[in-house]
């Protein structure tokens, strides 16, 4: 008997992908998704050091550049590598992005936001979002087949009081992606351009509000008890949709986007109420 999970071809077998962002969390994950599915894959970032620790991890399916992806001399360069060096580029993820609260916390809301503050979260999620998709487009229009995923967030489907500029720009990012789906349909190509909606997903970005130790638990399940399925989602989980709309089992997916988000937009209301233990009642 064919042994199916042995002899299947890899999802994305001789297919080149540039993922941004990659040195942890969501890029990384999404980077060891393709590799395991037969793609050579270039991890870019500014976080150099674990740029290439993790791209080393993957093997020799995976490579590190540097890339700043609010400069378009980067983005010149970069693509212009892979394209001398693999002739096409397949697949871009521009998952690239900051919440503005990385640094000294300052104030993000409507109100108080700092013009400064605003324009450095906008450059990076959605300059760099609009950069990447332009850069990407030259390097797949030759073969006139490709697919752009872009790393959207549930904070681009709602209002966020104390985050406007992220909630602004990851807004953006899903308008983008789909004119740059309508703009590649109308010339005729077949480079598919989709987005991705995560919500909580347990990467760093969370550990300094979660903490370690006494408490931790709780904090998680405070952040989540809005969520129909009362949890985190995990950066594989992400990695999984990002793998189908980069396959070519999803190429009649274009301009369309995806939430990740365990159920939180369809309604947290219609959270499902515990079971009580056996012999209690309200």
């Amino acid at each position: 008997m064919l042994d199916t999970a042995t002899s299947r071809t890899p999802r994305l077998q001789g297919k080149v992908a540039h993922i941004t962002g990659a040195a942890s969390g969501i890029g990384a994950a999404v980077a060891r998704a393709f590799v395991s599915e037969g793609a050579f894959v270039l991890l870019s970032d500014i976080q150099d050091d674990a740029g290439r620790e993790t791209a080393e991890a993957l093997g020799p399916l995976a490579s590190y550049k540097r890339l700043d992806v609010r400069e378009e001399a980067d983005w010149t360069a970069v693509i212009d590598a892979v394209v001398a060096q693999h002739g096409r580029l397949d697949i871009l993820v521009n998952n690239a992005g900051i919440t503005g609260f990385e640094g000294t916390p300052v104030p993000h809301d409507p109100e108080h936001a700092s013009l400064a503050d605003w324009h450095a979260v906008l450059a990076t999620n959605l300059d760099g979002t609009f950069l990447g998709c332009k850069h990407a487009i030259r390097a797949m229009r030759s073969r006139g087949t490709g697919s752009i995923v872009n790393v959207s967030s549930r904070s681009g489907l709602v209002g966020i009081a104390g985050a406007a500029a992220y909630a602004a720009s990851k807004a953006a990012v899903r308008n983008h992606t789909k004119t740059v789906a309508l703009y590649c349909a109308e010339q005729g190509w077949s480079i598919r351009c989709n987005s991705i909606h995560p919500a909580a997903i347990l990467t760093p970005m969370w550990e300094p509000m979660l903490g370690q130790g006494e408490g931790r638990r709780q904090r998680m399940e405070a952040v989540v008890k809005d969520t129909p399925l009362r949890r985190f989602g995990s950066v594989e989980e992400v990695a999984a949709v990002a793998l189908l709309l980069a396959s070519d089992e999803a190429t009649y997916i274009t301009g369309t986007e995806i939430n990740i988000d365990g159920g939180l937009l369809a309604g947290s209301a219609a959270a499902p109420a515990r079971a009580e233990p056996e012999g209690q009642s309200r």
